[in-house]
């Protein structure tokens, strides 16, 4: 098996540069860019990395981390999920900062990938600036704040740990039902430890939409309940978005009446003519009583 020498920064930074996607039948990276502000934590051994691969995998320096990681989410969810960005920031309230959007993705499925510095592993600058110190616990740092909020959590305490986070992160981060933030935490001391990984971890990948077949009896329910029905109504979402279907969703086939809500605006409007109901919550507008 061949291998190559690298930083656990490096090869995460490589290792990103290489995943693709496929976007209207061209191939394009599935990491967008990496979004940054750079302080102790992540600017010694992820900054020199992700300079490295800068032509492949561009870097956006930020002023505020709860806005970078914001327009990240922005990112995915524009792309309809097809492509995302990764965000890194130092460790401490750098970090936490970036804890409200990282919620957002959770709760709307939208991936993210947040990778703030961390502690030292091998604890001999303990406590480190800006550290959070748990008397009780010596393994808690600042980015356990991230847990209740990530699809997937995994703090870096060695540089081959890398191999398997990463692969467990992108499965995450593409699988439709899954689909939310991931948080890899790197201990500030091992992305600059090297290690010798295998070639083969840096091979190019293309990522491709996996939809997810209804089941034929719940179809037929659906279709059934529709037709039973006085008044039906069809309510179009974000997964509708997601699942590339928009184009096929008409009104006219069997006279149902749709509705849109918030999250599913953007449905093209030369295929999709339906109303913008707003929320679907009889606490938050009285139509959706009525409906």
């Amino acid at each position: 098996m061949k291998t190559i020498r690298l930083t656990m920064a490096q090869a995460l930074t490589r290792y990103l540069a290489r995943q693709m996607t496929e976007v209207e039948g061209k191939k394009v990276p599935l990491f967008a860019g990496v979004w940054a502000i750079f302080g102790h934590g992540n600017v010694a051994a992820i900054g020199e990395a992700l300079y490295q691969v800068r032509d492949e995998l561009p870097t956006y320096r930020a002023h505020n981390e709860q806005a970078m990681a914001h327009a990240a989410i922005a990112l995915a969810k524009a792309s309809f999920r097809r492509r995302m960005m990764a965000v890194t920031s130092s460790i401490g309230p750098g970090a936490t900062n970036m804890v409200t959007a990282a919620a957002v993705a959770h709760v709307n499925r939208l991936p993210l990938l947040l990778l703030p510095g961390d502690v030292f592993a091998n604890r001999r600058p303990d406590p480190v600036l800006q550290q959070i110190e748990d008397f009780g616990d010596g393994t808690v740092s600042a980015n356990d704040c991230f847990r209740p909020v990530s699809r997937y959590f995994d703090r870096i305490t060695r540089p081959e740990q890398v191999i398997n986070a990463l692969q467990r992160a992108m499965a995450v981060l593409t699988d439709p039902a899954e689909c939310g933030p991931v948080t890899l935490a790197l201990c500030q001391d091992v992305q600059a430890e090297a290690f010798d990984y295998p070639e083969a971890f840096f091979a190019e990948r293309i990522w491709t939409l996996r939809r997810t077949r209804p089941s034929e009896d719940e179809l037929d329910a659906a279709i059934a309940a529709l037709r039973q029905a006085n008044k039906p109504l069809i309510i179009a979402g974000g997964d509708v978005l997601y699942s590339g279907a928009s184009a096929t969703l008409t009104m006219d086939s069997t006279g149902e009446s749709g509705g849109r809500p918030l999250r599913g605006r953007p449905l093209a409007p030369s295929a999709v003519k339906l109303p913008l109901i707003g929320p679907l919550l009889p606490l938050v507008l009285p139509c959706a009583s009525v409906l």
